[in-house]
């Protein structure tokens, strides 16, 4: 399996993500943030199932994705309990590598559910504790970043469980904005340390150590993090020091470019792993009500949205 390579960002030809290439980014910005959606609703596309979209649904999705990374699907499939509802969504879009983790389902689907056995070890996307802000497999070394994934809700929490989402690209247009060493930094190969995984006292999976934005092969941007203190290390100089608490402030602020939505029966998302978080959430198990959410990782992107699909 071939996965996008990572080269530097001083890679050669017009790209907004060198910081050399202040014309290229000042292009790119001004046509990224003109009419950028304000509200969650922007990003909701109405489809009938999510198996089988017309050219008409995926088109209208794809627009959405190449403004935002992301998009919502609200279709009439409701409370289905059909895994191959995220796969097929996923493959429409050219998701293919699907990242077969160690706690997915055989399939390489995620059921996320409150789960004990797996809550207790410290997975927290298996309990109802709220999730932090952080991209999908920012443990993941460059050759298995994840790129995209897919969600689709089949039943929802009786209360809470509510998602924040936030471009990547806004984050890196923010941070550059304030000052372009912040960017220089955290696209350093030594930025963040995630340990390793030594559950039971054997480990399973190494320290992983490199940059919080890489740049691919095709131009695109790509972030890792996480804001969970007991899971990253970050360098120590002064200047990473402070663009970290710059991007703590940022996420924990009130940014009119971050998106809130609590998914609903037969609702999904689809991105380029932007940023997220989940609230803490209630089942009512005496009600039967108890959420439900499907997850499909990929090593890949979502075809149709490369930095020159957009702005080629």
């Amino acid at each position: 399996m071939s996965h996008p390579a990572t080269v530097t960002p001083t890679m050669t030809g017009a790209n907004p993500f060198s910081l050399q290439d202040k014309e290229a980014y000042r292009r790119w910005r001004e046509q990224k943030l003109h009419a950028y959606p304000e509200t969650a609703e922007s990003l909701i596309v109405e489809v009938g199932d999510p198996r089988a979209l017309t050219e008409a649904e995926a088109g209208a999705i794809l627009r959405v994705c190449r403004k935002t990374n992301m998009a919502i699907y609200a279709s009439q499939v409701g409370g289905q309990e059909d895994k191959t509802i995220a796969r097929a969504l996923g493959e429409r879009f050219g998701l293919q590598s699907l990242d077969n983790n160690m706690l997915a389902d055989d399939d390489g689907i995620t059921s996320l559910q409150v789960v004990p056995g797996k809550s207790q070890r410290g997975y927290i996307p298996y309990s109802n504790r709220r999730l932090l802000w952080h991209t999908d497999g920012y443990y993941n070394s460059p050759e298995s970043f994840i790129r995209a994934f897919v969600l689709h809700c089949v039943s929802p929490a009786a209360e809470g469980g509510e998602n924040s989402l936030l471009d990547h690209e806004i984050v890196y247009i923010l941070l550059r904005d304030a000052n372009p060493d912040y960017i220089q930094v955290l696209m350093a190969p030594e930025a963040m340390t995630i340990p390793a995984n030594t559950e039971s006292g054997e480990e399973t999976r190494a320290a992983s150590v490199g940059s919080v934005f890489s740049v691919d092969a095709a131009g695109n941007l790509h972030m890792r993090y996480t804001a969970r203190t007991r899971s990253i290390l970050w360098k120590q100089d002064v200047l990473t020091q402070e663009a970290v608490r710059f991007l703590e402030n940022l996420l924990a602020g009130d940014s009119r470019y971050v998106f809130h939505h609590r998914l609903a029966p037969g609702q999904g998302l689809i991105c380029n792993n932007v940023l997220h978080n989940r609230t803490g959430f209630t089942d009512d198990m005496d009600k039967g009500i108890a959420r439900l959410v499907y997850r499909a990782r990929y090593y890949d992107r979502i075809h149709g949205t490369n930095l020159g699909d957009i702005s080629g």
